[in-house]
C-alpha cells in the first residue's frame, strides 16, 4: 500500500447501488453516510449514468472559454434553482475550490481585507478556506495562513453584529455545522448575519457544500430560513459522485469579481452528471422526502434512545446523534456488527447524512442498531 493521506477502513468497497453498498465479498451495508452527502439520489442512479455515459461517448472535456451544451444548461439549471437572484455561477471541482472563489470575489468586489468566520466552522482543506475553518487539529503545521479572518462564537448575534463593520469583506457561515457537530442556525441567527452585512456593505456568504441539494428538508438551507446571501457555494453531491462545485453570486458580486479561472471549470462530462442530480432531485420531490424521513428518523432516535445519548438533533437528512463516550467506537459496532455505514462529526457525535432516497425502514434500521449499541 502506497497510499498515504487517508487511513483506510476495513472494509474494502466494490459497487453501489441505491442506498446500499456492497464490499469484496458483496456484502450489503447501508449507507447513511453516503460518503460526506456525496450520493444524494443513491448510488448509480439509472438518470446519472446515461447522461454521464452519453456525454463521455461524445466529449470528455473542452476548456470553459468554448461553449458546450452540458455546461450551459448546467448553469442555467442553477440560476433557475437559486435563491432569489444569487443567479450567477462559477463552475469549478470541490466545496473547498468553491468557497475559495468565494472569498476571492468578496474581497474583490468589496476591496476591503477582512473576513468574519464562526468557531466550529468548516469550509475546506485548501490555504484560503482553511484559514476560515476553525478547528486546529485541521490547520496546524500549514501556517502561516491567509490573514484577516476573525472567528466569531456560532448562534451568537450579538457577536456578529460588533464583528462585521466598513472593513469587513465578507461574512462565511454554515446554516447547519457538519465537521463542527451537526449544529444547526437558528432562523434568527442567519437573518441577524444578512442584517449586519447589508448595513455593513459587506457579502453574506453562505455555506451549502453539505447543506444544500435537498439535504435539510428544502433545496437550499437557506430557502427553509427565508435568507438570500450574496453567495452560495455547493458541491458534495453535486454531481453525484464526480467531482464538481459551484459558486453562486449576486450580480453586484460578479460584476466586481475580478480575474479567476480553473482548468477543469464546469468540464462537460461533470456537468452532465451535475444536470441529471439535479433533474432527479427536483422531479422526484426528494427535498420534502428527506423533510418526512428526517423528521421520523429524529423522533426515533430521541424517543428510543432517550437519555442513553447526550443529544439528537440536525435538519432534515443531515442528523447528528451526541453520544456519551467517542463516536467512533460507535461507528465500528454500527459497520462491523450491524453494517451501516455512518460518519463522525468531532469527537463525540454520529453524523447521519444518507441518500435523500432513504426510505422509513431505512431509518428504523438505524434507530434499532444504534438503540443496542449505546442503551
Amino acid at each position: 500500500m502506497t497510499g498515504f493521506v487517508f487511513s483506510e477502513k476495513p472494509i474494502g468497497i466494490e459497487r453501489g447501488e441505491g442506498v446500499s453498498l456492497y464490499d469484496t465479498d458483496d456484502r450489503e451495508y447501508l449507507d447513511f453516510g453516503a460518503s460526506y452527502a456525496c450520493a444524494p439520489v443513491g448510488h448509480c442512479h439509472p438518470e446519472v449514468l446515461a447522461a454521464t455515459t452519453e456525454q463521455l461517448e461524445t466529449l470528455t472535456y473542452v476548456q470553459a472559454s468554448y461553449p458546450n451544451a452540458a455546461r450551459t444548461a448546467l448553469y442555467d439549471s442553477l440560476a433557475d434553482v437559486a435563491p432569489g437572484d444569487v443567479d450567477r455561477v462559477w463552475l469549478c471541482n470541490s466545496g473547498t475550490e468553491a468557497n475559495e472563489a468565494a472569498l476571492k470575489f468578496a474581497r474583490h468586489a468589496t476591496g476591503r481585507p477582512e473576513i468574519v468566520a464562526t468557531m466550529q466552522g468548516f469550509h475546506g482543506r485548501t490555504m484560503g478556506s482553511l484559514a476560515t475553518t476553525w478547528e486546529d487539529a485541521y490547520r496546524a503545521g500549514f501556517g502561516p495562513l491567509a490573514g484577516g479572518v476573525e472567528f466569531v462564537p456560532y448562534g451568537d448575534g450579538e457577536a456578529m453584529r460588533e464583528a462585521v463593520d466598513a472593513e469587513t469583506a465578507a461574512v462565511i457561515v454554515e446554516p447547519v455545522q457538519g465537521e463542527g457537530g451537526v449544529n444547526p442556525a437558528p432562523t434568527a441567527y442567519l437573518e441577524t448575519v444578512r442584517e449586519a452585512t447589508a448595513a455593513a456593505g459587506a457579502a453574506m456568504i453562505l455555506d451549502e457544500i453539505q447543506t444544500g441539494l435537498g439535504r435539510t428538508g428544502t433545496l437550499w438551507a437557506a430557502d427553509g430560513h427565508g435568507v438570500v446571501p450574496d453567495v452560495l457555494t455547493t458541491a458534495k453531491g453535486l454531481g453525484s459522485g464526480l467531482p464538481v462545485g459551484a459558486t453562486l453570486v449576486r450580480e453586484w458580486i460578479a460584476a466586481e469579481a475580478g480575474d479567476h479561472g480553473s482548468t477543469f471549470s464546469g468540464g462537460p462530462v461533470v456537468s452532465a452528471a451535475a444536470g441529471a442530480t439535479l433533474d432527479v432531485i427536483e422531479r422526484e420531490g426528494l427535498p420534502a422526502h428527506a423533510a418526512d424521513v428526517g423528521d421520523y428518523l429524529v423522533s426515533g432516535l430521541r424517543e428510543t434512545l432517550g437519555d442513553a445519548v447526550r443529544e439528537v438533533r440536525g435538519e432534515g437528512l443531515l442528523v447528528g446523534v451526541e453520544v456519551k463516550r467517542g463516536a467512533n467506537p460507535v461507528l465500528r459496532d454500527l459497520a462491523m456488527e450491524h453494517r451501516i455505514l455512518a460518519l463522525p462529526a468531532g469527537r463525540s457525535v454520529v453524523r447521519l447524512l444518507p441518500p435523500l432516497t432513504v426510505e422509513r425502514e431505512h431509518a428504523d434500521r438505524v434507530i434499532d442498531a444504534l438503540e443496542a449499541i449505546v442503551a
